[in-house]
């Protein structure tokens, strides 16, 4: 027999080399939060874009983070009554308020409850129009993909009977695991106690009330909101909580180098660091200003995408530590310019911050503790000054002070403590020796989390929905799952014997003690 012809050859080393199975182009509806939240929906659009994959995204009229045009998918814009100017008048309160030593708890209940009920208000107004759903209805999209820090998507995607999958932290009322896998109290932190897990008997029992508040918070002012839209829209009704259980896939934006261990479901993909990717050339003048810095190096600053600025008492500080400072300083800063700042500091709108984190002169970065900063910290090994100001950023960097990988300073002491701060994590080597062990251990992954999630999406569409990865535990009544009634039958089997033998016993006590008696008696 002769040799194979070539044209076979490459045939067949064409087919090996394609890897795991892809799927034809899919449809997605994308239902995606402003913010930062978009900021790693998009580098994950991106990706399912480059794979072929057609995509609609459902934006707010007033979104100033979504565009309407965009090469990566088609628009469609649902009317939002509310303006972003007045969220970031109350962020710049709420900072403010932290910054006087106030807890805000009030006002911050207050904020998400209305962010949930325009959201909710909204969403019912674009279901009432039946063209525009028809139209949705007529794109046969094989699955929604969206972040469930708002509920909306979850209920679409119920609505228009399609696979969900979940691009995740956190949902509407907490952080996602405790919607749907065992978060036994004695080691899992609940968000907002600032604990790690390991705690003492007084930090548990925090950790039960901080639970309970939670879920009654969620109770009385979230769940109300969804349950009236499912009333109206879906037949028979629906709750969100349950909702999110029957979600297909969970793409949870955390890994457990980050996040402390705890227990999980089958079909949580972990996904964190997915935005991350190797740091690129800087552009001339800022290689130029980094490069300065000699071997002092260089502090990056940022405060997420929606904090432009820290009140002007606290900025002219904060610029008057860094003027003192031999390195360089490239601060991402949109307020006033302080009078205070020195010639070693660049104020910047807007900075390449995954390419300079990732620059090996940088040696720390100051930053607020939101997923997506400190994910690229990680990736990129460098040590964090932490000054959280609110939503889950202060949890997120006791993960990190926990691994000795970050220091945190709380806003109130920014005027005492941030020189101090900045010079420990700067001069203590433990800080970078701990990131960097981070760092590897997060990279040493047989699949990039991008990969993996590009993945799983596309097994939803191959395969229409997973749901043998789902658990049955969201359809038992609490009792049930929580073992009440098979404990109370155990119970109730255990006490018939015990009444039993105790009733024969003092029955033949009784009958001895009377016989003792009458014999008595006739003596």
């Amino acid at each position: 027999m002769g040799s194979p012809p070539l044209a076979f050859l490459l045939l067949v080393l064409l087919v090996l080399s394609r890897g795991p199975p892809g799927c034809d182009g899919g449809h997605i509806l994308v239902f995606p939060v402003d913010g930062s939240h978009w900021i790693n929906m998009k580098v994950l659009l991106e990706e399912l874009h480059l794979r072929g994959h057609r995509l609609t995204v459902i934006r707010a009229s007033n979104s100033i983070y979504v565009p309407q045009n965009s090469p990566l998918y088609t628009a469609v814009t649902i009317h939002v009554a509310t303006e972003w100017e007045e969220f970031f008048e109350f962020l710049q309160e709420l900072i403010q308020g932290l910054r006087n030593g106030r807890t805000m708890h009030r006002e911050f209940a207050n904020m998400i409850y209305e962010a949930h009920s325009v959201w909710g208000a909204s969403l019912s107004a674009f279901l009432d129009n039946q063209e525009t759903v028809q139209s949705l209805r007529d794109s046969r999209f094989d699955l929604v993909l969206t972040d469930p820090a708002i509920g909306p998507g979850v209920i679409l995607a119920k609505y228009l009977d399609l696979p969900l999958v979940l691009n995740v932290r956190w949902i509407q009322g907490g952080e996602g695991h405790f919607a749907m896998a065992p978060s036994p109290l004695s080691y899992v932190p609940v968000p907002g106690t600032g604990l790690t897990d390991k705690m003492d008997f007084f930090q548990r029992v925090k950790n039960v009330f901080f639970y309970a508040l939670l879920n009654l918070q969620q109770k009385i002012l979230i769940e109300p909101i969804y349950s009236a839209l499912c009333r109206k829209h879906i037949q028979g009704g629906c709750d969100i909580n349950f909702l999110l259980q029957q979600a297909d896939i969970w793409l949870f934006r955390t890994d457990f180098v980050f996040d402390f261990p705890r227990p999980t479901m089958p079909n949580v993909v972990y996904i964190g660091g997915f935005q991350c990717r190797a740091a690129r050339p800087l552009p001339a003048h800022l290689e130029d200003f980094v490069q300065s810095a000699g071997e002092h190096g260089m502090v990056v600053m940022s405060l997420g995408s929606l904090i432009d600025a820290l009140p002007e008492r606290d900025a002219e500080e904060i610029a008057a530590v860094f003027a003192k400072l031999p390195h360089k300083v490239i601060w991402r800063h949109k307020g006033p310019r302080p009078s205070t700042l020195g010639n070693n500091t660049m104020v910047m709108d807007w900075m390449p911050q995954k390419d300079l984190l990732g620059h090996p002169q940088t040696k720390v970065f100051v930053a607020h503790g939101g997923t997506n900063g400190l994910q690229e910290a990680i990736f990129y090994g460098v040590p964090v000054l932490g000054i959280p100001l609110f939503f889950d950023q202060f949890d997120n960097l006791v993960r990190l002070e926990h691994k000795g990988a970050a220091k945190i300073l709380e806003l109130a002491d920014l005027s005492q403590g941030f020189e101090a701060g900045l010079k420990e994590v700067l001069g203590r080597d433990s800080y970078r020796r701990n990131m960097r062990r981070l760092s590897d251990l997060h990279r040493d992954q047989p699949v990039t989390p991008t990969d993996r999630a590009v993945f799983w999406v596309e097994y939803v569409i191959r395969h229409k929905g997973a749901p043998h990865l789902r658990t049955r535990a969201y359809e038992m009544p609490w009792y049930a799952y929580y073992g009440v009634d098979v404990a109370l039958l155990l119970a109730v089997v255990a006490a018939v014997p015990m009444s039993a033998a105790v009733a024969l016993v003092r029955f033949l006590c009784c009958k001895k003690t009377k016989k003792r008696k009458n014999k008595t008696k006739q003596q």
